[in-house]
C-alpha cells in the first residue's frame, strides 16, 4: 500500500502563519521534501519537527522525484514544503506532483499561505476575478511581448519579481497599459513589510527615489477598463496624425499615446496601422 505525498503550505516570513494541521503532517511524515534545507531548519526548529529532511528544488527536482515517488510506492509518507507559502505556486514541486498522479499515489493539500492571495486581500483592487501570471520573463523583448498579451484582461493582474527587477517590469508596465491603478506588495508578514498603492507612475516615482529596493516583490495592477481611457478616440486619432506628419516612429508614438491615453500600447499600435491604412 503507498504512501501520501502532502502538498503543505508554510509561512512567507512570520512563524506563527502556520496552521495547527500542517504542523502535525510535518511531525508525522516520514520525510520532508524542502526547496532549501537550510532555510527550512528555521521554522522546523521553531516548532520542535525533527522529521529527516531532502532537498528538492528546481535544478534537481527531475532525479530526486524518481527516489521521492519510489519511498510513495513502498509506503513513506512525504511532505513537500516550499522556502515560503504554498509550493508549486511559482516554486519548485510539478514534476513530482506529476509523477505521484501517474503511479496513482495520493497527493493531499495542506492549504495556507500563498502572497499572491494574500496580497490581493489588501492591495484594494478588485478581487473577484484575477490572473496570476508568476514571474514574467527576464529578456525585455519577452517582458514586452508577454506584458502585451495580458494588457486587455479584465480582471487584475498579479505578478511576483525580485527587488532587482521591479522598476523594469512596473516601467514595462505603464508602456505595455498606460498608467494603472496598482499596488506593489513587499515583505508581505515580515518586519517591514509594505504596500504602495496608486497609479503606476506614482509608485515607481518612489521606487526611484530609493538607494536599494530589498524583499520578494508582488505587484498588483487593475485590470483593462475601456471606459478609463484617459483620451477620446477622436483625440487619439489626432494625436497620432500629427505625430505621423513629425515622422515619429509608430513604436515611439504609440509609446507616448498609450501613456496619455491611459490605454495598452498595443491597441494604439493597432490605431497607427488602420491611419497609416487609410492615408
Amino acid at each position: 500500500m503507498s504512501g501520501t505525498l502532502y502538498i503543505v503550505a508554510t509561512p512567507l516570513g512570520n512563524l506563527e502563519d502556520i496552521t495547527f494541521r500542517a504542523v502535525r503532517i510535518l511531525k508525522e511524515a516520514d520525510l520532508i521534501a524542502a526547496e532549501d534545507t537550510r532555510h527550512s531548519k528555521k521554522l522546523l526548529n521553531h516548532y520542535g519537527i525533527t522529521t529527516p529532511t531532502m532537498a528538492c528544488h528546481e535544478h534537481n527536482e527531475t532525479s530526486k522525484a524518481q527516489d521521492l515517488v519510489q519511498r510513495l510506492e513502498n509506503g513513506s509518507t512525504i511532505a513537500l514544503i516550499s522556502d515560503a507559502g504554498t509550493p508549486l505556486i511559482s516554486d519548485p514541486g510539478y514534476r513530482l506532483v506529476s509523477l505521484a498522479r501517474d503511479k496513482g499515489i495520493p497527493v493531499v493539500p495542506v492549504p495556507g499561505c500563498n502572497a499572491a492571495i494574500t496580497g490581493l486581500s489588501a492591495s484594494g483592487l478588485p478581487t473577484d476575478t484575477f490572473l496570476f501570471l508568476g514571474f514574467p520573463p527576464r529578456k525585455q523583448g519577452s517582458l514586452n511581448t508577454f506584458l502585451d498579451n495580458t494588457a486587455r484582461h479584465k480582471g487584475t493582474l498579479i505578478f511576483y519579481e525580485s527587488p532587482r527587477r521591479i522598476i523594469r517590469l512596473i516601467s514595462s508596465a505603464i508602456t505595455a497599459f498606460g498608467d494603472r491603478q496598482a499596488c506593489l506588495a513587499r515583505e508581505l508578514t515580515k518586519q517591514y513589510e509594505e504596500f504602495l498603492r496608486g497609479p503606476l507612475s506614482k509608485i515607481l516615482d518612489t521606487l526611484e527615489t530609493r538607494e536599494t529596493i530589498k524583499g520578494e516583490c508582488v505587484l498588483f495592477i487593475e485590470g483593462d477598463d475601456e471606459q478609463s481611457a484617459g483620451l477620446s478616440p477622436e483625440q487619439m486619432e489626432a494625436m497620432i496624425m500629427d505625430g505621423l506628419n513629425q515622422n515619429m516612429g509608430t513604436g515611439e508614438l504609440a509609446k507616448n499615446i498609450a501613456r496619455l491615453a491611459n490605454c495598452p500600447k498595443a491597441q494604439v499600435y493597432d490605431m497607427i496601422l488602420a491611419v497609416k491604412k487609410r492615408s
